[in-house]
């Protein structure tokens, strides 16, 4: 039998982008969009469609760990994307994106490295097109090779 963790900790971090993304154009605070993850989306039916159940404890620790640390996160994200894009530069879903991953990175060693790029990959390729994706997967690629270099080494490779 399989796990359910996986499956919920790919919805949380789907729902952890978005509501970064809502808090960053509706101003909404922490509070508040924890508060309406929580209650009325994981696990509700909306408009007839149903949201999956997510993993509210890994939810909230992306979601508080960005805000918590995103005056450490934006400028090594700005370091990994190319020259003259800054991070403020970006739309809003892909910011929320790369910052997720940062954390994950930075502050989540339990996750695999791999594990957060392609998962972060996959949640870019919900909202976004094309060269977008293939941005994220660099940029997390160089982030994660700078904070986890372990994991890359030959002999983590093999």
């Amino acid at each position: 039998m399989t796990s359910a963790k996986p499956r919920e900790r790919s919805v949380a971090r789907l729902a952890a982008v978005q509501a970064l993304y809502q808090m960053e154009l509706a101003a909404t605070s922490l509070p508040d969009v924890l508060a309406e993850f929580e209650v009325h989306r994981f696990g509700a039916e909306i408009e007839g469609e149903k949201y999956a159940k997510a993993e509210s404890a890994f939810f909230g620790d992306i979601i508080e760990g960005v805000v918590r640390e995103q005056r450490t996160l934006d400028p090594l994200v700005d370091d990994a994307l190319s020259k003259g894009w800054p991070l403020r530069r970006v739309e809003a879903i892909l910011r929320a994106i790369l910052r997720a991953g940062a954390y994950e990175l930075k502050y989540r060693p339990d996750v695999p490295a791999r594990v957060v790029i392609s998962e972060y990959v996959d949640v870019a390729a919900a909202f976004l097109e094309g060269e977008e994706t293939g941005m994220v997967n660099a940029v997390l690629d160089q982030l994660a090779r700078g904070a986890r270099h372990a994991e890359f080494s030959d002999s983590a490779e093999r």
